[in-house]
C-alpha cells in the first residue's frame, strides 16, 4: 500500500482501493486523487474540504452521513466503536477528543462527535488520529487493533501539541507515526523535526515527515 500525505491532514491511500481521507487541500483540487472511497473525521471545513464536489462514496459519523446523502451524495454512516467493510476496505471509527460542528452547513449544523479511524487496506492498518487531544484510552486503539502507522496531529492550539503527540504515540505501539494538522496556518506551527528527534531517541518508534504531496510505502507484515 501507498501511502500520500497531500497537506493538512488530508492522506490517500492508495493500493486494490484508493481511499482518501479528510480531503482538504489548500489552494489545490483533490479530485486528480479520484479516490474510489472518502472518509471524514468530522464536521470542520479544513477536514470536510472538497468532499461534496468529489461526490465520491464517503464514509462517516451517522449526523454527517444523512448531511452528505441530503446533498446526494453516496454515504455509508457509522458511529464510534463500530466497523464497517466498504468494497473490501474496512474502517473502524474511533473515539477524538474534539468538538464537530458541520461548518459547511450556513450557520453551522450538528456534526455528531469527531472521530478517528482505523483503516484496513491490503493487509495494513492505519490509524487516523482526526482532530484530537491525548486521551488515554488510545492504549486500547493499540491493544485491539495494531495499526502499522499512526497519523498524528501535532500543530497544538485546536489539537495537542508535540508533548503530547509523544505520550500518544506510546499509547498506540504503532512502528512508524506520520505528524499531520501542523504549520498549515501559523496558529498551528510546529517543528516534527524536534518531535521525530524526541520520540526516536527515547523509543523504537520511527517518525517519518512527508512533505505534501511526498508518498511513502507501507509493506504488511
Amino acid at each position: 500500500m501507498q501511502l500520500t500525505w497531500l497537506g493538512h491532514s488530508c492522506v490517500l491511500l492508495s493500493g486494490t482501493k484508493k481511499i482518501l481521507v479528510d480531503p482538504f487541500i489548500e489552494g489545490a483540487h483533490v479530485a486528480i486523487t479520484d479516490p474510489d472511497i472518502v472518509a471524514v473525521t468530522h464536521g470542520h471545513e479544513d477536514h470536510m474540504g472538497e468532499t461534496v464536489a468529489l461526490a465520491k462514496k464517503t464514509v462517516a459519523i451517522t449526523e454527517i452521513a444523512k448531511y452528505l446523502m441530503a446533498k446526494g451524495i453516496p454515504a455509508e454512516g457509522m458511529n464510534i466503536g463500530g466497523t464497517i467493510t466498504v468494497d473490501g476496505v474496512t474502517f473502524t471509527m474511533t473515539q477524538a477528543l474534539h468538538s464537530a460542528w458541520i461548518e459547511e452547513a450556513g450557520i453551522g449544523c450538528n456534526g455528531g462527535a469527531a472521530a478517528g479511524f482505523v483503516i484496513g487496506l491490503d493487509g495494513v492498518k492505519v490509524y487516523h488520529a482526526g482532530d484530537t487531544a491525548l486521551f488515554s484510552d488510545m492504549k486500547l486503539i493499540g491493544e485491539l487493533y495494531h495499526p502499522d502507522v499512526a497519523l498524528l496531529p501535532i500543530g497544538g492550539r485546536y489539537t495537542m501539541g508535540t508533548s503530547e503527540a509523544m505520550m500518544a504515540a506510546n499509547f498506540i505501539g504503532a512502528k512508524t507515526v506520520i505528524p499531520i494538522h501542523y504549520n498549515t496556518w501559523d496558529k498551528i506551527k510546529a517543528d516534527p523535526v524536534r518531535f521525530k528527534k524526541a520520540l526516536e531517541r527515547t523509543t523504537d518508534i520511527r517518525v517519518k515527515i512527508l512533505k505534501p504531496g511526498e508518498s511513502m510505502k507501507i509493506e504488511a507484515e
